[in-house]
């Protein structure tokens, strides 16, 4: 399949579900779960009820996200079909948020959460196995990074909708209708064929293994999992740089109130979501089709390192408003390099054609357990050990130990 053969309207479906996916994940994540929390807390416990709300659906989503991969693998054993698991994931999403909205307690709160970190893995794992089913090589860095430009663009819209409606349980009402009206198209649209270029398997062979795949079903889809050095080092990367995300983002709203003093902590989240957005789409933008067109990934992770480390430092030593918005710049422009790149890389290193959805949903394990490490990590040092200068440090730390994973990512420019 050549470049052009690749349906802008199809591109286009691919990155409004991405989008929808994404602010079903974080209206609640920035907005909607720290002001339920701290409604539904006793006394002073907001922290530790967002903590354990957040780190039990991060688990789930650790589960359910391999565990979409290899339903949309088995599927997928003929021909790419991952469009069930969209639709099957949606509707258990869908079902969560509604719960959110209903919740009166904090168990009922984890409840609906697990159902939407569970059910939107479902469209969230199937989505980026279309990239690898889909997308040529060649074309994988603009398309990759449109791919996380539609993960900001879904951060903005949902936490917008939160703002707007006053941070309360009719936004995971909103939620619930938005998020299925921006995945509609990816699930009406025909997709383009499955990509044939050369660094495919040759046809011969692809054959075999297809009529293989459907005689021994399952068996075959685990058989295929054997991740190689390379992907593990790319995973690791990815899962520092989520990591840095999510301790950067998990207590903005009470960083702002508490420590910087804003007296609207959510319209200053959603100022920042809004900075994150502008530089993040412009960035991501211009670094995956740069990185096409050079050739390389591995320098765009180098200065994404960097540059959010410089971001956690400002964020550490300046809490004021100003250089909050300067660190907020900086962090945005570091992720727009990492996501540039991330989608090409985590492709690059797959194993095997016939585990595609499976090995992609391990790599999405690296998005989702920084939601449990990040509370476990920032929890305790906010509340007792030093405080937010201290968290913003050892995340600089944290970003900087990206640039220990390149040595090691083998077959990677």
């Amino acid at each position: 399949m050549t470049a052009t053969m690749l349906r802008r309207s199809w591109i286009v479906a691919l990155l409004l579900a991405t989008g929808g996916v994404f602010a079903g994940w974080f209206g609640p994540i920035q907005i909607l779960l720290p002001a339920q929390a701290a409604r539904l807390a006793e006394g002073d416990g907001k922290e530790a009820l967002l903590a354990l709300v957040t780190a039990v659906g991060a688990v789930a989503s650790i589960l359910a996200n391999p565990l979409w991969g290899l339903i949309s693998d088995r599927m997928s054993l003929e021909r790419p079909r991952r469009r069930p698991v969209v639709l099957m994931g949606l509707a258990i999403g869908v079902v969560g948020l509604v719960v959110l909205a209903l919740a009166s307690d904090p168990v009922v709160m984890i409840v609906g959460w697990v159902l939407v970190q569970v059910g939107l893995n479902g469209p969230f794992a199937a989505l980026l196995a279309m990239i690898a089913d889909r997308v040529p090589a060649q074309r994988r860095g603009f398309v990759g990074s449109m791919f996380g430009v539609a993960q900001v663009l879904g951060v903005v819209t949902g936490t917008a909708v939160a703002v707007a409606l006053d941070e309360s349980a009719i936004g995971y009402v909103a939620l619930a209708v938005a998020v299925p009206l921006l995945l509609v198209a990816i699930l009406l649209l025909p997709e383009p064929a499955a990509r044939t270029e050369a660094d495919a398997p040759d046809a011969a062979g692809a054959d075999a293994d297809a009529v293989a795949a459907v005689r021994h079903g399952i068996r075959d889809v685990l058989a295929a999992l054997r991740p190689t050095a390379a992907f593990a080092w790319a995973w690791a990367i990815r899962l520092l740089a989520n990591l840095v995300n999510a301790l950067v983002l998990i207590y903005l709203y009470y960083f702002l109130a508490d420590a910087v003093g804003v007296d609207d902590p959510g319209a200053w989240v959603l100022v920042v979501t809004l900075i994150n957005v502008v530089v993040t789409v412009t960035g991501a933008s211009i670094g995956g089709a740069w990185s096409d067109r050079i050739g390389r990934r591995k320098v765009f992770v180098v200065a994404a390192a960097v540059t959010l480390a410089a971001g956690c430092v400002v964020f550490a030593l300046l809490p004021v408003l100003w250089a909050v918005l300067v660190a907020a710049v900086l962090i945005s422009a570091g992720w727009a390099l990492f996501v540039s790149v991330d989608v090409a890389i985590i492709t690059q290193v797959l194993p095997s054609d016939r585990s595609t959805g499976s090995m992609l949903g391990v790599a999405n394990v690296a998005n989702a357990l920084p939601q449990v490490i990040a509370p476990a990590i920032a929890a305790p040092i906010v509340t007792g050990l030093g405080g937010y200068p201290v968290m913003f440090l050892i995340t600089a730390v944290i970003s900087l130990l990206m640039l220990a994973c390149l040595p090691r990512l083998r077959g990677v420019a």
